[in-house]
């Protein structure tokens, strides 16, 4: 996968940097839903919800549809994709240096044994 434009990612961690909007893309995880519908859960208003489906269709990660009267907002994953392959280059630069410290802490545990068959 060809990496995303750097400011694609940067709006992309924006948004997600915020747990209201984090919270509307896991209702819209379950399928579409209405602007009303979004409000629901939430003890905030109508034009504060619209003004998260902003951030979030900036960043490209939900579309708003037309369905009669009716304008659904779906998710659209395609950027959280974008964000885990870069955040997988740092998971397995965590790991690798877990591995390491791993290996490490195994070659101490091994000496501190042969140090203490020595001495008996």
């Amino acid at each position: 996968m060809a990496a995303p434009p750097p400011q694609h990612l940067d709006q992309v961690f924006a948004a997600l940097a915020d747990p209201t909007r984090r919270a509307i893309l896991a209702r819209l995880a379950n399928g579409e839903a209405t602007v009303n519908e979004l409000v629901a859960p939430f003890e905030l208003s109508q034009p504060t919800i619209s003004n998260h489906l902003k951030v979030l269709e900036r960043a490209g990660l939900v579309s708003r549809g037309r369905d009669a009267q009716f304008r659904p907002v779906r998710l659209n994953a395609a950027p959280l994709a974008s964000a885990a392959a870069w955040l997988g280059d740092y998971r397995r630069f965590w790991e690798e240096s877990l591995d390491r410290l791993d290996d490490y802490v195994q070659d101490l545990k091994r000496r501190e044994q042969a140090n203490g068959s020595k001495k008996k």
